[in-house]
């Protein structure tokens, strides 16, 4: 995990670090991939994560040649992980197999515009089971995701945009600062109205519309009731006031 002091402050970046593989996963690095979420989750300081690749690739997924051991947090890691706190795929080259479903483990997806995607694991008999059978239709719906999951044919950035899947697309080259960037901004927020709204999102996915919606009230009371609110309603109030002519 790195904290160097050039970022911005709450953000961490997580790199995968296997480039002569294209970022495939084994055992270790799965393991420390696993370690350093669960360490961000837990520090107080971090509030956004990047997990990157490098300019060839993001994730070609696991390591065919050095399988990860299954584990109960998910063969690549983290991928049945549920953190408390968001984190931002940056995504350059290659993004396939498993690396789809690391990537859609992320809350959200910047990528390069050469960045390739695909559920290449289907010609080899290699199943989903990083939760890709899971993230995919809530992210890009049900028909979209099972045209990807069930064909494993190829997309480029352009596609996994329009289908959803990407929240940026930026020139090659720039996906790590642009997620940087953008991990830097939410992390700027009023931290308790980000962390339950994003909570209210994922533990509403399912529900009875009553019950999800009982759920965003217990969360929203709890953030109204919660220390700075009231400074940031000020800071609104001056806001509006400044732009009044």
């Amino acid at each position: 995990m790195s904290t160097e002091t050039d970022l911005p402050d709450g953000v961490v970046v997580v790199g995968i670090d296997q480039p002569l593989v294209r970022n495939a996963v084994n055992t270790e690095t799965a393991a420390r991939l696993h370690d350093a979420f669960v360490a961000f989750d837990a520090d107080a300081s971090a509030r956004v994560a990047v997990l990157t690749g490098d300019d060839a690739a993001f994730c070609a997924g696991a390591n065919l040649r050095d399988l990860p051991k299954l584990r109960d947090s998910g063969p690549l890691g983290p991928t049945r992980l549920q953190l408390s706190k968001p984190v931002i795929a940056a995504i350059e080259g290659w993004c396939v197999a498993g690396g789809v479903e690391l990537a859609a483990w992320c809350d959200l997806r910047v990528a390069g515009s050469s960045a390739r995607f695909g559920c290449l694991e289907r010609r080899w008999g290699v199943p989903l089971i990083d939760g890709g059978t899971y993230r995919l239709p809530q992210i890009v719906g049900v028909g979209r995701a099972l045209d990807l999951i069930l064909t494993g044919r190829e997309i480029g950035s352009e596609e996994a945009e329009r289908m959803g899947f990407l929240t940026r697309v930026v020139p090659d080259g720039e996906a790590l600062a642009a997620a940087v960037t953008l991990a830097g901004q939410i992390a700027s927020f009023p931290w308790r109205a980000v962390v339950n709204d994003r909570r209210s999102v994922y533990a509403g996915l399912g529900r009875e519309l009553a019950d999800a919606l009982a759920l965003e009230d217990e969360l929203g009371k709890d953030t109204i009731f919660a220390d700075g609110f009231a400074a940031g309603v000020d800071r609104f109030n001056d806001h509006q006031a400044g732009r009044r002519p």
